[in-house]
Protein backbone atom coordinates (compact mmCIF):
# COMPACT_ATOMS: atom_id res chain seq x y z
CA UNK A 1 0.00 0.00 0.00
CA UNK A 2 1.34 3.43 -1.00
CA UNK A 3 2.84 5.23 2.18
CA UNK A 4 0.90 8.38 1.85
CA UNK A 5 -2.29 6.25 1.42
CA UNK A 6 -1.44 4.40 5.11
CA UNK A 7 -1.15 7.60 6.25
CA UNK A 8 -4.44 9.22 5.48
CA UNK A 9 -6.08 5.88 6.35
CA UNK A 10 -4.62 6.11 10.28
CA UNK A 11 -4.71 9.61 10.12
CA UNK A 12 -8.35 9.19 9.55
CA UNK A 13 -8.78 6.93 12.30
CA UNK A 14 -6.92 8.66 14.92
CA UNK A 15 -9.40 11.24 14.19
CA UNK A 16 -11.84 9.92 14.58
CA UNK A 17 -11.26 8.27 18.01
CA UNK A 18 -10.25 11.75 18.78
CA UNK A 19 -13.22 12.59 18.38
CA UNK A 20 -14.88 9.94 20.13
CA UNK A 21 -12.97 10.97 22.93
CA UNK A 22 -14.02 14.58 23.08
CA UNK A 23 -17.50 13.89 22.70
CA UNK A 24 -17.91 11.09 25.78
CA UNK A 25 -15.64 13.91 28.14
CA UNK A 26 -18.59 16.61 26.98
CA UNK A 27 -21.26 14.41 27.56
CA UNK A 28 -20.14 14.15 31.34
CA UNK A 29 -19.33 10.79 33.29
CA UNK A 30 -21.31 7.86 32.57
CA UNK A 31 -23.23 9.86 30.11
CA UNK A 32 -26.62 7.84 29.18
CA UNK A 33 -28.88 8.89 26.08
CA UNK A 34 -31.30 11.41 27.95
CA UNK A 35 -29.71 11.85 31.25
CA UNK A 36 -27.79 15.66 30.86
CA UNK A 37 -25.67 16.01 34.10
CA UNK A 38 -23.96 18.55 32.41
CA UNK A 39 -27.14 20.65 31.33
CA UNK A 40 -28.43 20.61 34.77
CA UNK A 41 -28.35 23.54 37.02
CA UNK A 42 -29.52 24.66 40.93
CA UNK A 43 -31.30 27.60 41.26
CA UNK A 44 -31.21 29.58 44.94
CA UNK A 45 -32.76 27.38 47.49
CA UNK A 46 -36.11 27.68 48.35
CA UNK A 47 -36.14 28.01 52.09
CA UNK A 48 -39.23 27.44 55.03
CA UNK A 49 -38.76 26.69 58.51
CA UNK A 50 -36.70 23.40 58.51
CA UNK A 51 -37.00 22.64 54.96
CA UNK A 52 -34.85 23.76 51.67
CA UNK A 53 -35.49 22.94 48.16
CA UNK A 54 -33.11 23.47 45.76
CA UNK A 55 -34.95 23.56 42.18
CA UNK A 56 -33.28 21.91 39.33
CA UNK A 57 -33.60 23.70 36.01
CA UNK A 58 -32.51 22.71 32.33
CA UNK A 59 -32.26 23.52 29.25
CA UNK A 60 -32.46 20.32 27.50
CA UNK A 61 -35.85 18.47 27.38
CA UNK A 62 -36.88 14.95 26.35
CA UNK A 63 -40.28 14.55 25.01
CA UNK A 64 -42.34 12.49 27.37
CA UNK A 65 -45.53 12.68 26.02
CA UNK A 66 -46.04 8.23 24.79
CA UNK A 67 -45.81 8.16 28.08
CA UNK A 68 -48.74 7.75 30.81
CA UNK A 69 -48.93 8.01 34.28
CA UNK A 70 -50.59 6.03 37.01
CA UNK A 71 -53.24 8.93 38.30
CA UNK A 72 -53.94 9.17 34.20
CA UNK A 73 -54.42 5.70 33.64
CA UNK A 74 -56.60 4.69 36.74
CA UNK A 75 -58.64 8.16 36.12
CA UNK A 76 -59.52 6.67 32.48
CA UNK A 77 -60.11 3.57 32.91
CA UNK A 78 -56.93 2.31 30.62
CA UNK A 79 -55.05 0.93 33.35
CA UNK A 80 -56.73 -1.35 35.92
CA UNK A 81 -55.39 -2.45 39.54
CA UNK A 82 -57.10 -5.10 41.25
CA UNK A 83 -56.18 -7.83 44.02
CA UNK A 84 -55.26 -11.16 42.49
CA UNK A 85 -57.86 -13.74 42.23
CA UNK A 86 -60.24 -10.56 41.18
CA UNK A 87 -62.44 -11.41 38.51
CA UNK A 88 -65.27 -9.58 36.92
CA UNK A 89 -65.93 -6.24 34.90
CA UNK A 90 -64.26 -2.71 35.34
CA UNK A 91 -65.59 -0.04 33.41
CA UNK A 92 -63.59 2.94 31.68
CA UNK A 93 -64.03 6.59 32.19
CA UNK A 94 -66.92 6.77 29.01
CA UNK A 95 -68.69 3.30 30.53
CA UNK A 96 -67.20 0.76 28.44
CA UNK A 97 -67.60 -2.44 30.09
CA UNK A 98 -63.45 -4.25 30.57
CA UNK A 99 -63.01 -7.73 31.26
CA UNK A 100 -60.67 -8.16 34.50
CA UNK A 101 -58.93 -12.26 34.10
CA UNK A 102 -58.52 -13.57 37.22
CA UNK A 103 -55.11 -13.94 37.87
CA UNK A 104 -53.66 -16.32 40.45
CA UNK A 105 -55.83 -18.26 43.15
CA UNK A 106 -55.83 -15.44 45.88
CA UNK A 107 -55.11 -12.09 47.30
CA UNK A 108 -51.52 -11.41 48.34
CA UNK A 109 -50.40 -8.64 50.55
CA UNK A 110 -47.39 -7.71 48.70
CA UNK A 111 -48.53 -8.09 45.01
CA UNK A 112 -51.37 -7.01 42.92
CA UNK A 113 -52.80 -7.58 39.04
CA UNK A 114 -52.32 -4.16 36.78
CA UNK A 115 -53.74 -4.23 33.24
CA UNK A 116 -52.44 -1.64 30.65
CA UNK A 117 -55.23 -1.05 28.20
CA UNK A 118 -54.07 2.45 26.51
CA UNK A 119 -52.42 2.77 23.73
CA UNK A 120 -49.01 4.11 26.18
CA UNK A 121 -46.42 2.67 27.85
CA UNK A 122 -47.32 2.96 31.85
CA UNK A 123 -44.60 4.64 34.20
CA UNK A 124 -45.08 3.73 37.64
CA UNK A 125 -43.11 5.11 40.48
CA UNK A 126 -42.31 3.58 43.89
CA UNK A 127 -44.16 5.30 46.55
CA UNK A 128 -47.38 5.57 44.57
CA UNK A 129 -50.73 4.80 46.63
CA UNK A 130 -53.43 2.95 45.10
CA UNK A 131 -56.38 2.84 47.61
CA UNK A 132 -59.17 -0.11 47.64
CA UNK A 133 -59.13 -3.35 47.51
CA UNK A 134 -59.08 -5.00 50.38
CA UNK A 135 -56.38 -2.46 51.52
CA UNK A 136 -54.62 0.16 50.17
CA UNK A 137 -51.04 -0.15 48.50
CA UNK A 138 -47.47 1.95 47.50
CA UNK A 139 -45.91 0.65 44.16
CA UNK A 140 -42.34 -1.21 45.59
CA UNK A 141 -40.62 -0.10 42.42
CA UNK A 142 -40.08 2.06 39.30
CA UNK A 143 -40.95 0.47 36.18
CA UNK A 144 -42.66 0.62 32.73
CA UNK A 145 -45.44 -1.60 31.69
CA UNK A 146 -45.55 -1.80 27.60
CA UNK A 147 -48.79 -1.60 25.73
CA UNK A 148 -50.55 -4.53 25.34
CA UNK A 149 -48.53 -6.41 28.06
CA UNK A 150 -50.34 -9.46 29.61
CA UNK A 151 -52.03 -8.74 33.28
CA UNK A 152 -49.15 -7.99 35.13
CA UNK A 153 -47.83 -9.15 38.37
CA UNK A 154 -47.13 -6.08 40.76
CA UNK A 155 -44.91 -6.00 43.81
CA UNK A 156 -46.45 -3.49 46.35
CA UNK A 157 -46.14 -2.75 50.26
CA UNK A 158 -49.13 -2.34 52.18
CA UNK A 159 -49.69 1.26 53.93
CA UNK A 160 -53.11 -0.26 55.39
CA UNK A 161 -52.34 -2.34 58.70
CA UNK A 162 -55.62 -2.94 59.68
CA UNK A 163 -58.08 -3.87 57.42
CA UNK A 164 -57.94 -7.15 54.99
CA UNK A 165 -61.64 -6.64 53.42
CA UNK A 166 -63.55 -4.06 50.85
CA UNK A 167 -66.45 -3.71 48.86
CA UNK A 168 -64.43 -4.28 45.35
CA UNK A 169 -61.33 -5.44 44.58
CA UNK A 170 -60.58 -2.54 42.47
CA UNK A 171 -58.22 0.32 43.13
CA UNK A 172 -58.51 3.71 42.39
CA UNK A 173 -56.32 7.14 41.71
CA UNK A 174 -55.41 8.43 45.15
CA UNK A 175 -53.30 11.57 43.80
CA UNK A 176 -50.78 10.57 47.17
CA UNK A 177 -47.35 9.74 46.50
CA UNK A 178 -45.83 8.63 50.53
CA UNK A 179 -43.16 10.86 51.97
CA UNK A 180 -39.20 9.63 52.00
CA UNK A 181 -39.35 7.71 55.21
CA UNK A 182 -41.98 5.36 53.86
CA UNK A 183 -40.88 5.63 49.74
CA UNK A 184 -37.17 5.08 51.11
CA UNK A 185 -38.83 1.37 53.10
CA UNK A 186 -40.48 0.48 49.70
CA UNK A 187 -38.20 1.45 47.11
CA UNK A 188 -34.94 0.93 48.74
CA UNK A 189 -34.97 -1.66 51.74
CA UNK A 190 -37.85 -3.49 50.32
CA UNK A 191 -39.15 -4.18 53.74
CA UNK A 192 -42.83 -4.45 54.83
CA UNK A 193 -42.07 -4.10 58.13
CA UNK A 194 -40.80 -0.92 58.17
CA UNK A 195 -42.98 0.88 55.51
CA UNK A 196 -45.63 0.08 58.75
CA UNK A 197 -43.24 1.46 60.63
CA UNK A 198 -42.37 4.31 58.82
CA UNK A 199 -46.22 5.11 58.60
CA UNK A 200 -46.66 5.11 62.01
CA UNK A 201 -43.94 7.09 63.45
CA UNK A 202 -43.73 9.65 60.62
CA UNK A 203 -40.17 9.31 60.08
CA UNK A 204 -37.00 6.74 60.63
CA UNK A 205 -34.51 9.73 60.63
CA UNK A 206 -32.75 10.62 63.45
CA UNK A 207 -32.09 13.27 65.27
CA UNK A 208 -28.63 14.86 64.41
CA UNK A 209 -26.17 15.83 67.56
CA UNK A 210 -26.35 18.98 68.07
CA UNK A 211 -23.28 21.07 66.05
CA UNK A 212 -20.40 21.32 68.25
CA UNK A 213 -18.69 24.72 69.51
CA UNK A 214 -15.68 24.16 71.10
CA UNK A 215 -13.08 25.75 69.41
CA UNK A 216 -15.04 28.46 67.54
CA UNK A 217 -15.25 31.54 70.28
CA UNK A 218 -18.18 32.93 70.60
CA UNK A 219 -20.38 30.14 68.52
CA UNK A 220 -23.71 29.17 69.90
CA UNK A 221 -25.62 25.34 68.91
CA UNK A 222 -27.77 26.02 66.53
CA UNK A 223 -31.56 25.82 68.54
CA UNK A 224 -33.46 22.16 68.70
CA UNK A 225 -37.05 22.21 68.11
CA UNK A 226 -39.78 19.31 67.96
CA UNK A 227 -41.46 17.94 65.31
CA UNK A 228 -44.93 19.12 64.73
CA UNK A 229 -45.74 15.32 63.74
CA UNK A 230 -44.74 12.88 66.07
CA UNK A 231 -45.71 9.42 67.22
CA UNK A 232 -48.11 10.67 69.71
CA UNK A 233 -50.43 13.27 67.39
CA UNK A 234 -49.67 10.14 64.56
CA UNK A 235 -51.29 7.87 67.39
CA UNK A 236 -54.03 10.58 68.05
CA UNK A 237 -55.14 11.14 64.65
CA UNK A 238 -55.31 6.65 64.18
CA UNK A 239 -56.99 6.59 67.45
CA UNK A 240 -60.13 9.11 65.99
CA UNK A 241 -60.03 9.00 62.10
CA UNK A 242 -58.24 6.28 60.83
CA UNK A 243 -58.57 3.03 62.74
CA UNK A 244 -56.94 0.53 59.95
CA UNK A 245 -54.33 2.56 59.94
CA UNK A 246 -54.58 4.03 56.33
CA UNK A 247 -51.52 6.72 55.07
CA UNK A 248 -54.37 8.83 53.20
CA UNK A 249 -56.73 9.12 56.40
CA UNK A 250 -53.44 9.55 58.63
CA UNK A 251 -51.80 12.00 56.78
CA UNK A 252 -54.33 13.74 54.62
CA UNK A 253 -56.90 14.09 57.23
CA UNK A 254 -57.65 15.85 60.41
CA UNK A 255 -54.88 17.69 62.58
CA UNK A 256 -52.11 15.74 60.87
CA UNK A 257 -53.12 16.82 57.79
CA UNK A 258 -54.28 20.39 58.56
CA UNK A 259 -50.52 21.12 59.50
CA UNK A 260 -49.18 19.74 56.46
CA UNK A 261 -51.73 21.57 54.21
CA UNK A 262 -50.52 24.81 55.68
CA UNK A 263 -46.90 23.67 55.42
CA UNK A 264 -47.01 23.03 51.79
CA UNK A 265 -49.33 25.78 50.51
CA UNK A 266 -46.44 27.71 51.98
CA UNK A 267 -43.48 26.15 50.70
CA UNK A 268 -45.45 26.40 47.10
CA UNK A 269 -45.89 29.54 47.20
CA UNK A 270 -42.36 30.06 47.46
CA UNK A 271 -40.81 27.76 44.97
CA UNK A 272 -43.55 29.45 42.21
CA UNK A 273 -42.24 32.98 43.42
CA UNK A 274 -38.23 31.55 43.30
CA UNK A 275 -38.76 29.82 39.42
CA UNK A 276 -40.79 32.45 38.05
CA UNK A 277 -39.73 33.87 34.83
CA UNK A 278 -37.46 31.38 33.50
CA UNK A 279 -36.38 31.76 29.90
CA UNK A 280 -34.73 28.85 28.01
CA UNK A 281 -34.76 26.68 30.86
CA UNK A 282 -37.71 24.75 32.89
CA UNK A 283 -37.76 22.83 36.34
CA UNK A 284 -36.74 19.06 35.84
CA UNK A 285 -36.65 18.33 39.29
CA UNK A 286 -35.63 19.13 42.82
CA UNK A 287 -33.53 18.33 45.85
CA UNK A 288 -34.34 18.36 48.82
CA UNK A 289 -32.84 19.47 52.69
CA UNK A 290 -34.08 18.76 56.04
CA UNK A 291 -31.75 21.50 58.32
CA UNK A 292 -28.31 21.02 57.15
CA UNK A 293 -29.06 17.35 55.86
CA UNK A 294 -29.04 17.08 51.68
CA UNK A 295 -31.33 14.04 52.10
CA UNK A 296 -33.47 13.10 48.84
CA UNK A 297 -33.91 14.37 44.68
CA UNK A 298 -36.40 13.70 42.26
CA UNK A 299 -35.25 14.60 38.65
CA UNK A 300 -37.35 13.76 35.63
CA UNK A 301 -36.82 13.58 31.71
CA UNK A 302 -38.69 17.03 31.09
CA UNK A 303 -40.76 19.78 32.77
CA UNK A 304 -43.91 18.09 32.16
CA UNK A 305 -43.27 15.00 33.91
CA UNK A 306 -41.56 16.78 37.04
CA UNK A 307 -45.06 18.96 37.09
CA UNK A 308 -47.50 16.32 36.65
CA UNK A 309 -45.66 14.88 40.24
CA UNK A 310 -44.70 18.19 41.39
CA UNK A 311 -48.00 18.48 43.86
CA UNK A 312 -47.82 15.02 45.17
CA UNK A 313 -44.23 15.43 45.14
CA UNK A 314 -44.10 18.88 47.51
CA UNK A 315 -47.14 17.29 49.94
CA UNK A 316 -44.52 14.46 50.68
CA UNK A 317 -41.57 16.42 51.54
CA UNK A 318 -43.85 18.79 53.44
CA UNK A 319 -44.56 15.57 55.60
CA UNK A 320 -41.34 14.65 56.13
CA UNK A 321 -40.35 18.09 57.17
CA UNK A 322 -42.88 18.08 59.67
CA UNK A 323 -41.29 14.81 61.12
CA UNK A 324 -38.27 15.50 61.25
CA UNK A 325 -36.23 15.83 64.07
CA UNK A 326 -33.72 18.87 63.96
CA UNK A 327 -32.09 22.05 64.00
CA UNK A 328 -32.49 25.04 62.71
CA UNK A 329 -29.70 24.91 59.93
CA UNK A 330 -29.30 25.23 56.13
CA UNK A 331 -27.94 23.54 53.72
CA UNK A 332 -25.02 24.54 51.42
CA UNK A 333 -25.77 24.75 47.90
CA UNK A 334 -22.40 22.91 47.13
CA UNK A 335 -23.93 19.99 49.31
CA UNK A 336 -26.83 19.72 47.13
CA UNK A 337 -24.49 19.71 43.38
CA UNK A 338 -23.28 16.56 45.34
CA UNK A 339 -27.07 14.95 44.95
CA UNK A 340 -26.33 15.97 40.79
CA UNK A 341 -23.25 13.19 40.50
CA UNK A 342 -22.95 9.95 39.55
CA UNK A 343 -22.31 7.28 42.12
CA UNK A 344 -19.47 5.10 42.11
CA UNK A 345 -20.63 2.01 44.30
CA UNK A 346 -22.48 -1.66 43.60
CA UNK A 347 -24.74 -1.92 40.73
CA UNK A 348 -27.79 -3.70 40.61
CA UNK A 349 -29.52 -4.02 36.85
CA UNK A 350 -32.62 -5.08 36.26
CA UNK A 351 -34.10 -4.79 32.72
CA UNK A 352 -37.23 -5.97 30.39
CA UNK A 353 -36.08 -5.89 26.72
CA UNK A 354 -36.97 -3.65 24.44
CA UNK A 355 -39.22 -1.77 27.31
CA UNK A 356 -36.85 -0.79 30.26
CA UNK A 357 -33.84 -0.64 32.46
CA UNK A 358 -33.89 -0.15 36.24
CA UNK A 359 -30.53 0.41 37.92
CA UNK A 360 -29.86 0.90 41.65
CA UNK A 361 -26.31 2.08 42.61
CA UNK A 362 -25.13 2.20 46.76
CA UNK A 363 -21.93 4.28 48.00
CA UNK A 364 -22.17 4.73 51.46
CA UNK A 365 -25.31 5.97 52.49
CA UNK A 366 -26.45 7.19 49.49
CA UNK A 367 -28.27 5.15 46.44
CA UNK A 368 -29.20 6.01 43.30
CA UNK A 369 -31.74 4.88 41.46
CA UNK A 370 -32.97 5.50 37.42
CA UNK A 371 -35.34 4.45 35.20
CA UNK A 372 -34.57 4.36 31.58
CA UNK A 373 -36.73 3.48 28.78
CA UNK A 374 -35.76 1.63 25.78
CA UNK A 375 -38.64 2.56 23.68
CA UNK A 376 -40.46 4.28 22.37
CA UNK A 377 -36.99 6.46 22.79
CA UNK A 378 -34.22 5.85 24.99
CA UNK A 379 -33.86 8.50 27.80
CA UNK A 380 -33.83 8.42 31.43
CA UNK A 381 -37.56 9.17 32.36
CA UNK A 382 -36.71 9.18 37.02
CA UNK A 383 -33.53 9.51 39.01
CA UNK A 384 -33.88 9.01 42.67
CA UNK A 385 -30.84 9.53 44.33
CA UNK A 386 -31.51 10.01 48.39
CA UNK A 387 -29.26 9.56 51.81
CA UNK A 388 -30.40 6.56 53.40
CA UNK A 389 -32.03 6.56 57.02
CA UNK A 390 -30.43 3.37 58.36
Amino acid sequence: MDRSMLRAILGSLFGMSALGGLALIGAGPNPVPGKPEGNWRLLDPVTYENITIFPVVSSFMQDTSPFLTLDEGLSSGEVIVSEQGAAGLARTRDGRPVAVPQYNTGASVNQLVLINRSKRPLLLLAGELVSGGKQDRIIGKDRIVPVGSEPLPLDVFCVEHGRWTGASSQFGASKTIVHPSVREQAAVAQDQQEVWNAVRSGTLAKAAPPPSSAGSPGAVASEAYAPRITTESIQVTIDGAAPTQAYAKIYEGGRVGASVDGFAEELRRRFDRATLGLKGERVVGVVVAYGGDVAWSDIFASGELFEHYWSKLLRSYAVEALARPSYRETAAITDAREFLRNLNGREVVESEPGVYRWREITEGRLSLIELESISPKAMTLHRLLLHRTS
